[in-house]
């Protein structure tokens, strides 16, 4: 496997739609940064999850809190590659956590869905639409799977922020 670097992800992005909309300041040297998108689900005190527009007003996460949240950006992961979601490093000092859900599958076409914690002890951390959450990395595989996640995956095609779908 071999990870791609700057001028590949733009060239992915503008030919085959890797990454929409797709905006060449979110380049890095081997990723490229997502952003949140409009809706979030957040955790009440029953467990439960209720729905909030952060494209509205802007959500403060209480410390400790759980929130599930989605990226702006559509991303399609060609069959020969992998993608990784990660935290953007200055997201993660500010006490921003991303749970460990981060692996993106050859063949996956939709919006991901984050989940986000906020481990800061005494300060509530903003959410809102448009700010940059992550980044994407992607590795190419030596050969692409026998079924693709567009033919298994239960999230495949997701346009919003989704909660666990129980395995049946």
């Amino acid at each position: 496997m071999s990870s791609l670097v700057d001028y590949q992800i733009r060239k992915l992005s503008r030919d085959q739609g890797l990454v929409e909309p797709f905006d060449p300041e979110m380049i890095n040297p081997a990723s490229i940064d997502v952003t949140l998108g409009p809706q979030i689900l957040v955790e009440n005190d029953h467990g439960d999850f209720t729905e909030f527009d952060i494209s509205k007003q802007e959500f403060w996460m209480p410390p400790g809190g759980f929130v599930l949240a989605v990226t702006a950006e559509w991303v399609r992961i060609p069959c020969n590659l992998e993608c990784c979601f990660q935290l953007k490093s200055t997201v993660g000092r500010l006490g921003y956590n991303h749970a460990l859900a981060g692996y993106i599958d050859p063949g996956f076409s939709g919006r991901i869905t984050l989940e986000l914690k906020n481990y800061r002890r005494f300060k509530e951390l903003p959410l809102r639409a448009g700010m940059r959450i992550g980044q994407l990395r992607f590795s190419r595989l030596d050969s692409s799977p026998i079924k693709p996640y567009n033919m298994t995956g239960r999230y495949n095609g997701d346009t919003t922020v989704q909660q666990a779908k129980p395995y049946s």
